[in-house]
């Protein structure tokens, strides 16, 4: 099927995707830390007692997404869906509207859980559920909304905020939200069938079975992927978040380096096009080990150099690795545990990714306060996807065996409407 019919074909399932990815914007680092200084004034807060506030909601949205990432085996996307987004909503409300620091952690748990916790963990299992022969494309469409945000929202913001009280953003925040609600309920008024309604429909895993949870935790291929899941959450956002010291750093104006920021979201869209297409026809099993590759080249790139050529250069791999993340690992959790549990046990992975949106810039800090330069970091960043490139290498091609003829993905393949 040509990738404009099956757009046309799918275009409310795809749409509802890409809606929940870009909503999760409300939820994201790169949205939240354009406020932190109106908030940090607002609070009387010093630069680490942001950063702490901010570690302790995003570690408490972690945890509890260990246990809510499940309720997508039990309850559709247009019951489950509304629901977070009356959460998000109320979350953007109360940073418009709170008085007190003490509640500061509070209002980032409700932040980074609904945004970036569920709003992405429902829509990437959706995708993962709902398409099986073509899930490398529907995944690379429906996480057009996370690239949309990275690209549009900072830019919307910040002019906004020369016209607004900052306040006025969340509030407007939350009414996107709101306005979300029915307009999903439309495109998912005839919802296809979740895995755990209808178990004759799902695609299996290894060995030809539907993988539960614990069954998960117990196999070594779980444990081999989540320094993968965690590295690039807490690397890229450290990155990202220090953007104004590695600036000063490379001896460059923030204005030339926040230039590269397009060049980087063009790149990862390419990227997350590509690696949807090539997963559909490869699998991946034999893509997923070498798609942090870049990681290592960028990170190299970013500690050796200082001119802007080698900067853009750095920002081209760093796309290439965060295109395909949106991809390839969330349908590996599909093909190698199946779609009856995926929900709960890409909970598990959506918790270690967004511990590692916490721990990242907290280490990254912590070393740079303690005589560790940033561009020496980068070099000891590079070696740690190196290790877990040669860790997913090992753990995938023995698990792979596993994936018995007759109850593989490929083998599964149904026609999609």
């Amino acid at each position: 099927m040509r990738l404009t019919d099956f757009i046309r074909a799918n275009a409310p399932f795809l749409t509802a995707g890409a809606m929940l990815t870009f909503l999760s914007s409300f939820g994201q680092t790169y949205f939240i830390s354009l406020f932190a200084g109106e908030v940090r004034l607002a609070f009387d807060l010093s630069h680490g007692a942001w950063g702490g506030i901010y570690m302790i909601g995003t570690m408490a949205s972690a945890a509890v997404m260990v246990w809510a990432g499940g309720l997508t085996d039990l309850f559709r996307v247009r019951i489950l869906a509304p629901i977070v987004l009356v959460g998000l909503a109320a979350a953007c409300l109360a940073m418009a509207f709170n008085p007190w620091v003490w509640a500061l952690p509070i209002v980032i748990f409700a932040l980074r859980f609904f945004g970036q916790g569920m709003c992405s963990h429902i829509a990437v299992i959706a995708m993962a559920r709902w398409f099986v022969a073509t899930r490398g494309r529907a995944l690379s469409i429906a996480s057009l909304g996370f690239a949309l945000g990275e690209a549009l929202v900072p830019l919307i913001v910040v002019g906004a905020m020369t016209i607004m009280a900052w306040q006025n953003l969340w509030i407007a925040g939350a009414v996107i939200c709101l306005c979300a609600i029915p307009i999903l309920s439309k495109l998912l008024a005839q919802e296809r069938t979740p895995a755990s309604h209808a178990e004759s429909d799902v695609s299996f895993g290894m060995g030809g079975q539907h993988w539960r949870r614990l069954q998960a935790l117990r196999h070594p291929l779980f444990w081999c992927m989540v320094p993968a899941v965690l590295g690039p959450s807490a690397f890229n956002t450290a990155f990202f978040f220090h953007q104004v010291h590695v600036a000063d750093v490379k001896g460059l104006e923030h204005l030339v380096f926040v230039s590269f920021f397009p060049l980087y979201t063009a790149v990862g869209i390419g990227s997350m096009v590509l690696s949807g297409w090539a997963l559909d026809r490869l699998g991946t099993a034999r893509l997923t080990p070498f798609y942090q590759l870049p990681m290592v080249a960028a990170f190299l790139v970013f500690g050796l150099t200082h001119s802007p050529l080698g900067l853009a250069l750095g920002f081209v791999f760093l796309g290439m690795t965060s295109g395909a993340n949106a991809t390839l690992p969330n349908a590996f959790w599909a093909e190698f545990y199946g779609t009856a549990h995926i929900g709960s046990i890409k909970s598990m992975a959506t918790a270690v990714m967004v511990l590692g949106s916490a721990f990242g810039p907290g280490l990254t800090g912590l070393l740079i306060d303690l005589g560790i330069g940033i561009e020496t970091q980068f070099i000891g960043i590079a070696a740690f996807f190196v290790g877990t490139t040669m860790l997913m290498l090992w753990g995938i091609r023995r698990a792979a065996r596993d994936l018995t003829p007759g109850v593989t993905e490929a083998d599964l393949r149904t026609p999609q409407p």
